[in-house]
């Protein structure tokens, strides 16, 4: 085994031991060896080691038992003098976030006990992570209890700060000192040095104080700045202070400045200063004697450059650096400074000053001995953006750097506690190369990260993946971590080894020419059959590809002969020209015979647990792996494999994922060794690479996305609605994501018998008191209702045999028109995506009125603006909400002023829209109506603004022009957003090594900031929700949801609801549905003093004012993946219900947990585990796999697989793993009276993915509750201000009437060709899903589709010639559905279905 590659080999010359973790392949090609020869021999004969820390002891991993993420050992950092002799022992206690403190104050308590006349210390620290153990912390306690002086440093975790304060606050008086360097707040405020506090800190007259806030006022600093900036200025400071209190600060800020040093040297005077002052035993012991006078505190400059070998420690300006680093390092380490890339590299100060710096050194040499410079600089504080201002630019302010790594895993400004991400993003953009944020383990050592499937810590997740990803930051790669005995950092050799590669191929794609860069375009199909070739959410693939070779011929890259022609390239791609027409043979690429596969791919044999040898059955020939795609040029369109065992129902049954097979894995070796791709660019949302099983976040060298992506840079289009699995894309396969729009949503509109409704209930408005023509028109919208199945909708139409409305009151034919006029509007206004997106394609005005009327139907009082309707409705004398009530129970004048209000703010946004409208239709430069000298000349005359005009010809005469300037001045700010096209250029950005902008994912409609799309999307700070905001909307629709519930019941509350939790609803919503849970729980989150959700607290009985309800609650992989804090926060909650003395009947959480602890013979806590999801690693039931590819039995099985994947348990008090708990998965479910999931966005519906129906337990329940009764099934709708409850049924029908039986849906998707039948095919399908999971699916669904797309022959035709392919899946499913029951229909029906299939298999076999 190759031991660190070659540059390692320097490393180990230096003294350190022999690594426990080793790549078996270099990745480093030949040409560079000689350079990393050299760069060896030149670190050997400089002799790092004197000044680096490495020499330490690498364990090999070991498995972690208990479930506990840190199971380091306090006692490691023990330290008791073996001989006091009659000296004082002053026994110190630390608390630090981070371990490399640990040898310096090990080293200086041991220096003190050997070399001082006055004291001996006796010393022990704690790593704060290591107090979520109760054993670790009642030793704690203890430890304070007879300590003498405590010293805390960044305590910025809520629980444990807290912890912290539980101890440490009580004994404060009887501790000589507490030193607390930058930490929560609370935690601050128990510094005590003398009469010194940082109550003083807080005084109106205070000196400090005014600096701090001065400071703070002036840029902005967070509190370690200000501390750092304090300590410049201190003698300024200090004489304004009375001389008892200026000896007291003064003691405490040399200790800041101590311990920023953090050399041994600069922590042993840290130590006999306050002993000396401030420790009773040793002040007495002094009386008399001399104190000893301390040395001043070795510190480096606040920011420099750094290099390990350098003949000075740091360099103050570059120019220097360079002088030094380009005439003499360079040469002798075999790097041509003319050629080479440069690598900017940011260090965390605290690891140099303590000489704990290995990590950093490994790295440099990695990248040093493949030929690139590096410039590594650091910070005192953690505002990085001045040295990067400073280092990174020369002296005509061109950057040097072609690719940054930013190796503190910290966000750009402000560290853990406070960030500034604009700022950030400017800086970076302004130096716009690459930017990476390594990843340092702070709470776990190798063996610990090694061990856990869920990977790395989630509160490091949260601070070091989640805030440097807002940042702008890619590719969260573990690299170093701390070795468990002595907490020194040590770097993870196959890791470093991945990161230099990375880092080296992103600088290639700044350096290199666009005309030699080769670029893998990668695209799916999935399900894995040829009609479904190109998928990708709501994205024209091949049409995109089009425009993308298009701008990368215009760029100056080889695209060949690729055609410039969308049918074309499709193709070229899906038919092989020497098979047959229409072969089911995609077109073959390479065929990789299994020889060179295994040379190629080092992880080759670990698939043949799961796939056998290669070269196995699935892309492959029988003796070749088979690689399908196209090359043009340099460029080449591959298809990216299937993960293979969706239709194996064996596969699917397994509670953790299958590898990746063979031909996945020849794939992507393919990609990297074979046509040499300097980056891939995976084609829209999404693919299986990211899905492959690993750990969830800190990916190690065995996790599948890892091996797979490899050194490949990685740009991913993604859709902008979509940021939870961009996210995983982004940190499991090192993927910068571009986002895409989706197609601008638009009303669903009225068609057939609906659209006739209409109509009668329009004449009928006019004609009600008409006792002669009212009670007949009733008559024809019964009847008309009855046709298009209504009945279904509103519960108390009259039955068709028998009924006259001429024996009906004018009221009750009133009431009977207005709940079928209410489910009319329901339909017609209901949104949809009409199309596909076709990328840098910005949309039309047409489609940029229908984004803006729903961004305009939103109230946004953080803002202080008013949604369009609220105005009209107030205009009026009306409240809003109280007219969207009326309408949901059908009032007929509320359904008439609904639709009034409608039709005038559309009416108003086109009048906007209309000002910036070109001749063909679309927006191409936004015009400024809120400046414009025409606009006040307009009011001089008295004319109103055009909206304003639009809404009273609409009949709101009462709106006036200031009240519409708020909302009309954000719509127009919006509209400049929806309009801009940076799609394009975002890709190309990546491609030639740039830095794309960050941007958040999620629903434009409700945060516009989504837009414009074409940026590096990544999803929110989790400890940010659920917000306020969130929280009361939650609290809201839960009421309404039991008032519902409790209406239907008696007025008896249901005991039990199963929950769905999905990772991109909590994004877009800010944690609304997580906040159901806690609400329903009678739960409430409370948020720290620095804005972070991660306490929970009970709501008093008599507060909430009933019981509180039980929840089973199943987490999607992706929610589990991004927001494992929060699932903690609701583990917490519910169990802290479960144990609270209550009455069962008022407390039906701990009245289930009673139960099954019994059942179960467990404790009432450990029952009380209602956090489900996959295993780490794994996504989904896989029941949308099984249905999508027809391979399942029966329900039973789909059943099964539901509980099988699905039953991972998340307990708070094991957080370091998901625990298989399938019995009380199965108990908890028995329990569950009501199903329950949320729609958040008009884009993804019910029948658009597969996600809904495959997490829903509606069925499962059934099977398992003693009474085999049903749960109810239910939905909550918020895609609209008028958010809406209903039940599941209905919101299958509401979807299947608004788009797969819609005209505007399907005639939208059939002109865009090819993709648009499969997107047809695919609702009919996930309608299908409904049936077997829920059994929900009304017979009239399949019916009136059959009559739509198969009893037409001319609609028949043009979907055969289309896509044969996907109507062939049309028509099985029609069978399917028949077949398995779902769906009953005429014989006729069936036999044209059977000879239509066997006509479609002959069409597509050429015969």
């Amino acid at each position: 085994m190759a031991s660190f590659k070659l540059a390692a080999a320097a490393l180990l010359t230096l003294g350190a031991s022999t690594y426990g973790w080793q790549t078996k392949t270099s990745f480093v090609p030949k040409v560079i060896q000689q350079s990393a020869v050299q760069t060896n021999a030149f670190y050997s004969s400089n002799g790092v080691a004197r000044r680096s820390s490495l020499n330490m002891v690498v364990t090999d991993p070991t498995e972690q038992k208990g479930g506990m993420f840190t199971a380091s050992n306090a006692e490691n950092r023990r330290i008791v003098p073996e001989d006091a002799r009659d000296r004082p022992t002053m026994k110190i206690v630390y608390v630090v976030l981070e371990s490399q403190y640990q040898s310096s104050m090990t080293a200086a308590a041991k220096r003190i006990n050997a070399g001082s006349d006055n004291m001996a210390v006796e010393c022990v620290g704690y790593l704060l992570e290591e107090l979520r153990n109760e054993d670790a912390f009642e030793q704690f306690k203890k430890d304070v209890a007879d300590a003498n002086v405590f010293i805390g440093s960044l305590i910025f975790v809520q629980e444990l700060a807290e912890k912290v304060t539980e101890v440490v606050e009580p004994l404060r008086d009887q501790l000589d000192a507490v030193l607390v360097f930058p930490s929560m707040p609370e935690v601050m405020r128990l510094n005590k040095v003398g009469s010194f506090t940082m109550k003083n800190l807080g005084q109106s007259k205070s000196v400090v104080a005014d600096f701090m806030k001065k400071k703070k006022q002036e840029d902005g600093s967070s509190f370690e700045e200000g501390m750092l900036k304090l300590l410049r200025t201190l003698p300024k400071v200090l004489k304004f202070l009375p001389s008892d209190k200026a000896a007291d600060a003064r003691t405490f800020m040399m200790s800041f400045q101590y311990w920023l040093g953090g050399s041994p040297e600069n922590l042993e005077s840290l130590l006999l200063m306050v002993g000396q002052d401030y420790v009773g035993p040793v002040k007495e012991s002094m009386e008399g004697k001399e104190k000893v006078v301390m040395e001043e505190p070795v510190l480096l400059p606040d920011k420099a450059i750094w290099h390990p070998v350098a003949p000075d420690i740091v360099f103050e300006t570059n120019e220097k650096y360079f002088q030094w680093y380009n005439n003499e390092h360079c040469p002798d380490a075999g790097i041509d400074p003319k050629t080479a890339p440069t690598v900017g590299i940011i260090l965390q100060k605290s690891h140099i000053n303590t000489k704990d710096d290995t990590h950093y050194v490994s790295l440099i040499a990695e990248l040093e001995s493949r030929g690139a410079r590096v410039v590594p600089i650091y910070s005192g504080g953690l505002d990085f953006s001045g040295p990067v201002e400073d280092y990174m630019y020369d002296s005509m302010g061109k950057p040097i750097v072609d690719t940054v790594i930013n190796l503190t895993g910290f966000a750009l400004v402000g560290g853990p506690a406070s960030q500034d991400h604009k700022k950030a993003a400017q800086v970076l953009k302004k130096l716009n190369v690459p930017y990476m944020c390594a990843v340092p383990l702070v709470f776990q050592s190798f063996e610990e990260w090694q061990a856990s499937e869920l990977g790395l810590h989630p509160i490091q997740v949260a601070l070091q993946v989640s805030l440097p990803e807002i940042d702008g930051a890619i590719e969260p790669i573990i690299y170093a971590g701390r070795e468990g005995a002595t907490g020194r950092s040590v770097p993870l050799a196959d890791r470093v080894n991945l990161l230099a590669d990375r880092a080296m191929k992103w600088s290639q794609l700044r350096i290199k020419k666009n005309q030699e860069k080769k670029i893998a375009i990668t695209i799916f199909s999935f399900p894995p059959d040829k009609g479904n070739v190109g998928t990708a959410a709501y994205l024209d693939v091949f049409d995109s590809i089009k425009a993308v070779l298009k701008r990368l011929k215009s760029e100056g890259y080889d695209v060949g002969d690729a055609p410039d022609d969308k049918e074309a390239i499709m193709e070229s791609v899906l038919n092989d020209p020497e098979a047959r027409i229409n072969s089911p043979e995609l077109n073959v690429a390479y065929r990789m015979s299994t020889d060179e596969y295994y040379e190629l791919t080092p992880y080759a044999k670990d698939l043949e647990e799961n796939w056998g040898p290669a070269p196995g059955n699935l892309n492959s020939d029988g003796q070749n792996l088979v690689v399908y795609g196209k090359q043009f040029g340099n460029v080449f369109i591959g298809v990216q494999p299937s993960f293979g065992y969706e239709g194996d129902p064996m596969r699917l049954l397994f509670a953790k994922s299958a590898s990746p097979h063979h031909g996945f894995a020849a794939y992507y070796t393919y990609l990297e060794k074979v046509f040499n791709a300097d980056a891939v660019l995976h084609f829209g949302t999404h693919g299986s690479l990211e899905f492959m099983p690993g750990k969830q976040v800190g990916m190690s060298g065995t996790c599948y996305p890892d091996r797979l992506i490899n050194s490949l840079p990685s740009a991913y289009l993604y859709a902008a609605n979509n940021p939870s699995e961009a996210t995983i894309a982004k940190r499991r396969s090192y993927s910068a994501t571009v986002s895409y729009l989706t197609p601008p949503a638009e009303n669903a509109g009225l068609y057939k018998g609906l659209k006739e409704l209409k109509e009668l209930i329009s004449s009928y408005q006019g004609l009600r008191e008409n006792e002669g023509r009212g009670p007949a028109i009733i008559n024809s919208i019964v009847s008309t209702a009855w046709t298009c199945n209504l009945d279904k909708d509103i519960e108390d139409l009259p039955n068709l045999e028998g009924y006259d409305a001429k024996n009906d009151s004018l009221e009750r034919r009133d009431d009977i028109a207005g709940k079928v006029y209410a489910q009319i509007m329901q339909i017609e206004s209901r949104l949809l995506p009409c199309g596909l997106h076709t990328v840098g394609v910005p949309p039309t005005a047409e489609e940029a009125i229908a984004t803006l009327v729903n961004i305009a139907q939103l109230d946004r009082p953080e803002d202080g603006i008013e949604g369009i309707p609220r105005i009209l409705a107030s205009s009026v004398g009306r409240d809003i909400n109280e007219i969207y009530r009326g309408n949901n129970n059908g009032v007929l004048t509320d359904v008439e002023l609904n639709e009034k209000i409608t039709e005038a703010s559309r009416a108003a946004v086109r009048a906007l829209v209309n000002q910036s409208t070109d001749n063909n239709g679309r927006v191409k430069e936004v015009k400024n109506f809120f400046d414009e000298v025409g606009g006040v000349f307009g009011a001089m005359i008295g004319a109103k603004k055009p909206w304003t005009q639009a809404v009273i010809d609409g009949g709101f005469p009462g709106v006036t022009d200031e009240r519409m300037a708020p909302v009309f001045a954000y719509l127009e700010f919006c509209l400049k957003q929806v309009v801009a096209n940076n799609e394009l250029p975002g890709i190309m950005e990546l491609l030639n090594g740039q830095f794309l902008m960050p941007a958040p994912g999620g629903d434009p409609i409700r945060n516009p900031d989504v837009l414009p799309t074409g940026r590096n999307m990544h999803a929110l700070d989790p400890s940010a929700i659920p917000t306020q905001a969130a929280v009361e909307v939650a609290e809201d629709v839960v009421r309404k949801l039991l008032e519902k519930l409790a209406d239907e019941n008696d007025g008896a509350y249901p005991e039990s609801i199963a929950f769905t939790l999905w990772g991109t609803d909590n994004i877009k919503t800010y944690g609304e549905s997580l906040a159901q849970v806690l609400a329903l729980c009678g739960v409430r989150p409370v948020a720290d003093s620095l804005g972070r959700v991660n306490k929970v607290e009970l709501i008093p009985l008599e507060k909430l004012g009933r019981p509180r309800i039980d929840v089973v609650v199943s987490c999607s992989g992706v929610f589990r993946d991004l927001f494992i804090n929060q699932m903690n926060l609701m583990d917490r909650g519910i169990k802290m219900a479960a144990e609270a003395d209550e009455p069962l009947d008022q407390n039906f959480i701990r009245k289930h947990a009673v139960e099954q602890a019994e059942e179960l013979q467990v404790s009432v806590r450990e029952a009380a585990c209602r956090v489900f999801s996959n295993s780490a690693g794994s996504y989904s039931a896989n029941v949308g796999l099984a249905i999508e590819n027809g391979g399942w039995e029966d329900e039973s099985q789909l059943q099964e697989q539901f509980l099988t994947r699905k039953g991972f348990a998340f307990n708070a008090d094991k957080p370091g793993m998901m625990e298989q708990q399938a019995d009380l998965f199965k108990s908890a479910l028995k329990t569950v009276d009501v199903t329950f999931q949320n729609l958040d966005s008009s884009e993804i519906s019910i029948t658009d993915v597969s996600h809904y129906y495959d997490s829903d337990p509606t069925k499962v329940v059934e099977g398992l509750r003693d009474d085999k009764k049903k749960p109810m099934s239910l939905m909550a709708d918020t895609t609209t201000a008028n958010a809406q409850v209903r039940t599941l049924s209905e919101t299958v029908r509401l979807d299947a009437r608004t788009k797969l039986l819609n005209p505007k849906f399907y005639e939208g998707m059939l002109s865009t060709g090819y993709e648009g039948v499969r997107e047809i095919q695919k609702r009919l399908r996930n309608t299908m899903g409904w049936s077997a999971t829920a059994g929900e699916v009304d017979n009239f669904v399949f019916e009136d589709a059959n009559s739509v797309f198969i009893d037409d022959p001319e609609m028949q035709q043009r979907l055969l010639d289309t896509n044969p392919n996907a109507f062939r899946d049309m028509v099985t499913t029609f069978l399917e559905a028949n077949g398995r029951g779902y769906w009953e229909t005429s014989e006729e029906n069936i036999e044209r279905l059977q000879e239509l299939y066997a006509e479609v298999e002959d069409r597509i076999e050429g015969v």
